[in-house]
């Protein structure tokens, strides 16, 4: 499909009503490939700039900028949050954001093209944000100005980085997906990876056991199950911020993209379900944090329990129907403190998997 079809047909999609992320999925493109197919246009509701791949400095610059917010999205939950970037810092393809609200854990390696996106409404003024994309043109991170940011610098540094003659070509297709190691090969393992798990001494090294034995990330939850990890209701988010929205208990919420990992650390106040065009939308819509996750595409609820660096630090994990991760949820804590006895108490009482419902 050439450039000119996509962004006919793009704003068409668009005239329907469709959010850019869906009318993009709607002409069977991803949103990485109709931005690009928009580079360098001067008039139209859709404009971009390429930016220089110089992410670690493209995210230094913008403190000077003061608050913006930061998105970060996958398939089915969207986390939004508004503060300053600061501390910014990488070893090699591994990135931090430290902010007292901007908290991010980025992969780099992951990052493919960047631009600076001008949407110009039917009225009202045109806004501007930067995007980033990874290779298969799923965004990783967006940012977006806020009434507080200071314009001048913000855009300085959408000046600064643009690259109006860099060409951004995507990989077709979605990315591969990690998939569950084969059942005799996962129940060989079975004790071993349980031994490994007990002998944990800080959450991270998670990771490196799905590494070591070969294992999707449900396939090892349910390894340990009884033991370090018990299934819930999929209403358990529901359950969750409900509860902590009363009593006030401080969370954390963890969302990802291919290429980044937003958090959320502090109280919830107002937490609205919405049902909307066949979708139930469960929103945390609080003053500098937005939540909007797809309770509906909720298939599987875990509580889990891995060893820390001070006691047992407790999650809530979700996955949609298609078995990717959409969000986790953990007490607010600081590294070498103890887990918050309020944040056990709200899991406690999740109701349990009704019989008979079987994980995706």
């Amino acid at each position: 499909m050439t450039a000119v079809l996509i962004r006919e047909q793009f704003a068409q999609a668009r005239q329907r009503g469709l959010r850019a992320r869906d009318a993009a999925q709607a002409i069977g493109q991803s949103e990485g490939a109709v931005v690009a197919a928009h580079a360098g246009m001067q008039e139209g509701p859709l404009r971009a700039l390429p930016l220089l791949p110089r992410w670690l400095e493209i995210l230094q610059s913008l403190q000077a900028c003061g608050p913006l917010m930061a998105l970060t999205r996958n398939e089915s939950t969207v986390h939004e949050k508004t503060g300053v970037y600061q501390q910014l810092s990488a070893n090699g393809p591994v990135g931090l954001a430290l902010g007292e609200d901007i908290d991010l854990r980025l992969f780099f390696d992951r990052w493919h093209a960047g631009f600076v996106v001008t949407e110009v409404p039917a009225q009202g003024e045109a806004q501007a944000s930067l995007q980033f994309y990874d290779p298969h043109g799923q965004a990783v991170h967006k940012i977006y100005p806020r009434a507080q940011t200071e314009r001048t610098a913000w855009e300085q540094v959408l000046q600064r980085w643009a690259d109006p003659g860099q060409a951004v070509v995507f990989e077709a297709g979605a990315a591969p997906r990690t998939l569950p190691a084969p059942a005799d090969t996962a129940a060989r393992c079975a004790t071993e990876f349980a031994q490994a798990w007990a002998g944990m001494s800080d959450t991270h090294q998670f990771f490196g056991l799905l590494r070591r034995f070969g294992l999707e990330r449900q396939q090892a939850l349910s390894l340990v199950e009884g033991r370090f990890t018990r299934r819930v209701a999929t209403d358990a988010v529901r359950q969750l911020l409900l509860a902590a929205a009363l009593d006030g208990t401080p969370i954390m919420v963890f969302v990802s993209s291919p290429g980044c990992i937003q958090i959320h650390s502090g109280p919830v106040q107002r937490v609205e379900p919405l049902a909307m065009r066949g979708q139930t939308w469960l929103n945390v819509l609080d003053p500098g944090f937005n939540l909007h996750l797809r309770e509906d595409r909720i298939a599987s609820a875990w509580v889990v329990e891995k060893p820390g660096d001070c006691g047992t630090v407790s999650s809530l994990e979700v996955f949609d129907t298609e078995g990717a991760l959409m969000a986790m949820f953990f007490g607010a804590r600081k590294p070498g403190q103890p887990e918050l006895a309020g944040w056990r108490e709200l899991l406690a009482p999740l109701s349990p998997q009704p019989a008979g419902a079987v994980p995706a």
